[in-house]
């Protein structure tokens, strides 16, 4: 039975009938001592029971303070590698180990090590979004939301290798004036954003502000009137409740947190969501982060499985980027 849940990656056993999958959750979070965080692109019902939601800079943060035995990361596989190597002595629960990353996957650490040797005079600043064999290979961490202050506080004349998100790397050095070398890695949601769309919806909606995330790609960035990380983009729209539209160019799954927090606002994604009964994955949701379910975290604080672990030697060496991003922050 083990073997076979190993494969898949989850535990795939139904709850009994009649169970309150939220209420058991919480019953068991706070029987083992275990705190449960979900990254901003997860759906509704997650960050609904979640004890902690942020982004990734904000998620790395929680976990490395907090004082759970237990640590449910509701996400994706880096974010709980992140976890596992901020917090070594806990565990770290994953509830689904297929939940991968399309930019974590288009670095890995054997090529980053090749191009290191071919560039031995730069230095490697790697956007959080790798996994921890690329950390392990990495000077300094960054997210979306923290990647230009700890640029700017590197030396003028460093040479830097940034990766693996191409559209980030290029933001960055257009914001900062820096000529960083940029590994061609990208995510596949946000590559998706269509400039073409985006001018419709604002023929649509001409008094609402465009919100884009810098993992577009710069000719979407260009249509936006604020760029920023899912947290900057949700201060924004806290700050600005005034505003009646906002066109939003990141994963839908931040809409949820932002309709909460302005609940008289009209929040548009783009491009628009698949209409009810349609098929297949919309354009602006990520695959990897919708594997998660609450059948899946219940099961997984059940069971205590699927665990995440890191090589203890490859976390030794990820451990450093991580800290002197936090430090840096």
């Amino acid at each position: 039975m083990k073997q076979e849940w190993t494969e898949q990656g989850y535990i795939d056993e139904p709850a009994k009938e009649g169970t309150d999958l939220r209420e058991e959750i919480r019953r068991m979070a706070k029987e083992k001592n275990a705190v449960i965080m979900a990254h901003y692109y997860t759906t509704g019902d997650i960050q609904d029971i979640a004890d902690f939601i942020g982004d990734s800079l904000a998620l790395a943060q929680q976990a490395e303070k907090t004082e759970a035995d237990i640590i449910v990361m509701c996400g994706v596989h880096f974010m709980a590698e992140t976890c596992k190597i901020l917090c070594p002595e806990k565990t770290v629960l994953c509830p689904d180990l297929t939940a991968g990353c399309s930019l974590a996957d288009s670095c890995s650490a054997d090529d980053l090590k090749a191009f290191k040797a071919e560039h031995t005079d730069h230095m490697v600043v790697s956007y959080v979004n790798t996994t921890a064999a690329v950390k392990a290979l990495t000077d300094v961490c960054v997210t979306s939301g923290n990647a230009r202050k700890i640029i700017e506080k590197l030396p003028a004349d460093a040479k830097i290798i940034f990766g693996p998100d191409k559209n980030l790397g290029a933001y960055i050095n257009s914001v900062t004036g820096r000529e960083m070398l940029l590994w061609n890695g990208g995510c596949h949601v946000h590559e998706r954003f269509s400039v073409a769309e985006i001018a419709k919806l604002k023929q649509e909606h001409p008094d609402a502000k465009v919100l884009a995330h810098p993992e577009c790609k710069g000719a979407v960035l260009q249509c936006a009137d604020i760029i920023g990380s899912t947290a900057v983009l949700l201060k924004y729209c806290q700050q600005h409740k005034e505003e009646k539209e906002f066109i939003v160019a990141t994963e839908s799954g931040i809409l949820h947190e932002m309709q909460k927090s302005c609940p008289d606002v009209n929040f548009i994604p783009v491009p628009p969501k698949i209409s009810e009964g349609g098929k297949g994955c919309s354009c602006n949701e990520c695959e990897y982060m919708k594997k998660n379910s609450l059948l899946k975290i219940y099961n997984a604080l059940k069971y205590g499985w699927p665990t995440v672990e890191v090589p203890e030697e490859t976390a030794k060496e990820a451990v450093k980027c991580i800290n002197r991003m936090l430090e840096m922050s």
